[in-house]
């Protein structure tokens, strides 16, 4: 086991983002993993209190139905008191040294970008509107560029 020096406030600073459901919008004629099939999950830490920024890592399904490695940063560009947010998550999600990331980078971008680098993944730029409902739930729907839907469900230790 191992043991992290920590402070209790410290675990605000953390989230797990879970429940992801995605639809393509352009070029779908099934044959993709969505809806809430690619069993999106992570784990989220802001940069301290204050800060606009957070690192997320987790694990998905693409839309090719191989499990990847989800890591990128979150910031939040606006942000009301009424619970709404205006965010982006600019990041990686591919391939991994774990098997169980071995076959993310065997179809479409994915492919692409693995016969030009070596590696297969694919950059994700995402933006959307969070609706914190609690200051423990919120939920939020966007845009993964260039025409994928998603909505998650994001759990804060606040």
């Amino acid at each position: 086991m191992i043991a992290l020096p920590c402070s209790a406030d410290e675990i605000n600073l953390y989230s797990l983002n879970t429940g992801s459901y995605v639809y393509h919008l352009t070029h779908n004629h099934g044959q993709y993993t969505e809806n809430f099939e690619n069993k999106f999950i992570s784990v989220e830490r802001k940069f301290s209190d204050d800060s606009q920024y957070s690192f997320v890592l987790g694990t998905m399904k693409n839309s090719f139905n191989d499990r990847c490695l989800a890591a990128g940063v979150r910031r939040d560009w606006a942000g009301w008191d009424n619970g709404w947010v205006f965010k982006g998550i600019y990041g990686y999600v591919g391939e991994f040294f774990f098997d169980t990331f071995d076959d993310c980078g065997d179809h479409g971008s994915y492919h692409d970008f693995k016969k030009v680098t070596g590696i297969g993944f694919s950059p994700y730029i995402y933006h959307g509107f969070q609706y914190n409902f609690t200051s423990y739930f919120g939920m939020d729907v966007g845009l993964i560029i260039p025409s994928v839907f998603v909505i998650t469900a994001q759990w804060s230790f606040r």
